[in-house]
């Protein structure tokens, strides 16, 4: 790079940093009653701090199994962290997402044609917490989809 870098994704989410283990609850939808799955998060240091990897996989009683992929980063020409995010249920790649990073809460909405998906992460007391809300492209608010509460191993 010919130009100083704003900054490292690191330093906002070291807090994240580590392999955490718990469950995660799942919403009632439509097509399947609310259950539970055993979930497992991993943040990890890359590319000398400019980057944060995040790998996410909950496995239900009956086998079934989602994975989320992502690389949180800085945006080299703004003070911003930016998530580029892959998963398991085959939806179209989309474009970086830019997130939002105030007193320990990291928020990443995600807009697509046919909804917006917002995903929280925060840390209190040695407890990681994400949740998972859905916005529908018709609806006006929010509804949780996914709540995973982990501890650190």
């Amino acid at each position: 790079m010919d130009r100083p870098h704003p900054g490292t994704a690191q330093e906002g989410l070291d807090v994240f940093l580590g392999h955490w283990t718990g469950t995660t609850q799942i919403e009632a939808t439509p097509l399947r009653p609310a259950r539970s799955a055993a979930a497992e998060l991993t943040f990890t240091k890359a590319a000398a701090g400019y980057a944060v990897l995040q790998s996410y996989r909950h496995t239900e009683t009956d086998g079934i199994s989602v994975e989320r992929h992502g690389m949180f980063t800085m945006d080299a020409d703004h003070p911003d962290t930016v998530w580029y995010h892959v998963d398991s249920l085959g939806q179209p790649r989309e474009a970086p997402t830019r997130c939002t990073l105030h007193g320990g809460v990291l928020t990443v909405e995600r807009h697509s044609g046919r909804d917006t998906s917002r995903h929280t992460f925060r840390v209190d007391d040695g407890v990681l917490t994400h949740t998972s809300e859905i916005r529908l492209a018709d609806a006006s608010a929010f509804a949780l989809f996914l709540t995973s509460v982990c501890r650190r191993t």
